[in-house]
């Protein structure tokens, strides 16, 4: 089943660089299970067929995205048909379609008049079916070559790991890179046998008869709502649970590749059974794979992990295990981005507020989180009362709105928190400053009227452009809807989902639409940012609220005084966790910070003893003006000091002799350049405050 999320386990086993140990392969379990759920398959694929092809196959028609209308026939026309009436070019690369708005297998025959679209791998719809398919191959020869019990295998397109991967229970066996060819060689014999993945609706029951064996699915079966329709897919041996849709055949898969293993527990409870995962990745062909590798390997080298042992940014300690120490060059950058963030709050009407650590847990009752997010909590008790420390900030920023009367005229309200937060993260889930438990976000609340919604989207939307543009991330949108599950009513999502789109068409930048993938309390607009290796990273928050405030019982007094009104609330980020942030900035600057974000823009550097004294005195002129600054007064060469000082990532080098001494001047390097050009300390300030000021 490739949806679900699992958690992972907080100790991987450690790989080994010795053979694979031995492991017996459950042979009954492939001799007996699998056969059986084929046949089970077939069976129930037979009876649709032969279903199918009985109902009228009355005339359809079906609308292209340019306007050009296709005729078919009812349960007999598929997307691939249509592709194939078109062009061959387009039918051998179309992955997947999407009717009237819903995910549709090219093999699926269409079920009525409707609306048609079709997607390719350099599409997101195109390359996350093509991963999630990609799961199911790589469930397969898990479960052909060890035997084990399969449980999830989604695609993982929006992390900072691209591609898939798939739980499963194998005893005591530990995965490891040394399975890796195995897997692979037997992924490529599912590639080139072009296995067809084939589609069939259950019930309840025969699911349930279909996995008997396997209580994993049992379980995700069972949890299932009633009124679910329950999807079974078939490629070659390999019968699963998913709900789809996939790519029409296995042979789309040129090229395929482990990427690591570690471990994870069902369902993320540490109680639960230990599972193995394995991350995969694969491509439509080779020349991307060796791409993606070697970009891959390009990012191990500006690891935030590694860097920061060059540059002493920070580090963890197993006593406070996910709670970073940012060391006095780290907090100088976390410092530097909250100023930033607090400048643009002052142009942009935002008010700064500081609100509690902890609460009684009678808050997260009323908010929804003790009853949907309290094992992510640290929950302790206080005077025999329980309490919470705080995983986000809008409850307590409720609280705030609610203190006293608010009238129309305060609104719109822009409350802005820099508090800390924590989240009870596995401890196999912790990566260094990309998963950790404490934390602070830039955090901020809007409580506005339903006809201020659009101006303010709008203005959150510039607000993250301006702050992606300094650091020279491009980014993409998308205007998630109302999913299935909901809460409010119809007319009030429509209202917010319109004035979404609007302030999206007003902001001018191209967007998609993210069909049923907004939070069950309100439309969101997902904000994917790009570094400067390519890799997309999700960082800013913009959702839209109408449960909390009507949680929280909020309202204010409207312009017919005798009336009162409920707000909307708008959730928004713009670094998101400023941790996370820190990680992404140090790697797409691969260490070397701008100027204005630097912990160290400068340091002095005297010839010999004789300068040393001037130095000093530059030093002291340049801490005085507001800059980080340091002075090398060691006994080494000054070749050496300079080269010492690249590799530390200065900005700026000064070097001061006998010459600057008697000129007032310094001599001034710029890291990654060898010339030096003389001037005077008024004019390396002036630069200084220029950089600054338009953030170089």
């Amino acid at each position: 089943m490739g949806d679900s999320p699992a958690g992972s386990k907080p100790k991987a086993k450690p790989n080994q660089t010795s053979a694979p140990p031995a492991f017996v392969k459950d042979e009954d379990y492939l001799q007996r299970v699998v056969p059986k759920r084929i046949a089970m398959f077939e069976t129930i694929l037979n009876e649709q067929t032969l279903s199918r092809l009985q109902l009228s196959p009355d005339p359809i028609k079906i609308t292209l995205p340019d306007g050009n209308v296709k005729e078919g026939k009812k349960w007999n026309t598929t997307p691939l048909d249509v592709a194939k009436e078109i062009s061959k070019s387009l039918a051998a690369n179309a992955l997947i379609a999407k009717v009237d708005g819903v995910l549709w297998d090219m093999s699926r025959p269409f079920e009525g008049d409707c609306k048609l679209e079709l997607f390719n791998f350099d599409t997101d719809e195109g390359r996350d079916t093509f991963w999630h398919s990609s799961a199911h191959i790589l469930g397969e020869s898990l479960e052909q070559a060890y035997g084990c019990r399969l449980c999830i295998g989604p695609c993982t397109t929006r992390g900072d790991l691209k591609g898939f991967y798939y739980d499963g229970f194998y005893g005591d066996l530990g995965l490891n890179e040394d399975h890796f060819k195995h897997i692979e060689a037997a992924a490529k014999k599912a590639v080139d046998e072009k296995q067809s993945f084939q589609r069939i609706e259950v019930t309840r029951n025969q699911a349930l008869d279909i996995f008997s064996e396997n209580h994993f699915k049992v379980e995700i079966i069972n949890d299932l709502p009633e009124d679910a329709t329950i999807t079974v897919y078939r490629c070659g041996p390999l019968v699963d649970l998913c709900r789809g849709p996939h790519i029409p055949n296995s042979s789309f898969i040129k090229a395929f590749s482990c990427l690591k293993a570690s471990s994870a527990y069902w369902r993320a409870k540490k109680e639960r059974e230990s599972l193995q995962r394995v991350y995969g990745i694969s491509f439509p062909d080779q020349k991307r794979l060796k791409e993606y590798k070697a970009m891959l390997e390009e990012a191990k080298k500006y690891d935030h992990r590694e860097l920061t042992k060059k540059q002493e940014l920070f580090f963890f300690h197993p006593l406070s295990p996910g709670s970073c120490f940012f060391l006095p060059h780290g907090a100088r950058v976390c410092n530097k981005l909250l100023e930033f963030i607090r400048s643009q709050y002052w142009k942009r009407g935002y008010e700064e507020v500081w609100s509690p650590n902890m609460y009684n847990m009678q808050l997260w009752e009323t908010s929804g989180h003790a009853a949907n997010y309290k094992e992510n909590m640290f929950v302790f008790e206080v005077d025999k009362q329980e309490f919470g420390l705080k995983p986000m900030n809008c409850p307590g920023h409720c609280l705030i709105f609610d203190h006293r009367v608010r009238s129309y005229r305060e609104l719109p309200l822009r409350l802005a928190d820099f508090g800390v937060l924590h989240r009870n993260e596995l401890s196999g889930a912790l990566s260094g400053l990309t998963r950790v438990r404490r934390f602070q976000q830039d955090d901020a609340h809007i409580f506005c009227k339903e006809s201020q919604i659009k101006d303010e989207i709008k203005g959150v939307l510039e607000f993250i452009s301006y702050v992606y543009k300094v650091f020279g991330f491009t980014f993409d949108l998308k205007l998630s809807t109302r999913p299935e599950k909901y809460l409010g009513d119809i007319v009030t999502w429509d209202k917010a989902e319109a004035a979404l789109e609007e302030a999206l068409n007003e902001f001018g930048k191209p967007w998609k639409i993210n069909e049923a993938d907004g939070a069950f309390y309100g439309p969101k607009i997902d904000i994917t940012v790009f570094d400067a290796m390519g890799r997309d990273f999700q960082c800013a928050t913009l959702q839209l609220d109408f449960q909390l405030p009507a949680r929280f019982n909020l309202s204010y007094s409207a312009e017919d005084e005798t009336k009162r009104e409920r707000p909307v609330m708008i959730h928004r980020a713009v670094l998101g966790s400023v941790e996370r942030m820190f990680a992404i900035l140090l790697e797409h600057y691969k260490g070397k910070w701008p100027f204005w974000l630097s912990p160290r823009q400068a340091i002095v550097c005297p010839v010999s003893e004789k300068s040393q004294q001037y130095a000093l005195e530059v030093r002291d002129r340049i801490h005085d003006a507001g800059f980080y600054v340091d002075v090398d007064t060691t006994d080494r060469t000054i070749n050496k000091k300079v080269r010492e000082a690249q590799m530390a990532q200065y900005n700026y080098i000064l070097v001061v002799g006998e010459k600057e001494v008697g000129t007032g001047q310094v001599a001034v390097r710029v890291r990654d350049i060898n010339d030096a050009n003389l001037q005077s300390i008024d004019d390396v300030l002036n630069r200084f405050k220029d950089e600054t000021a338009s953030f170089k």
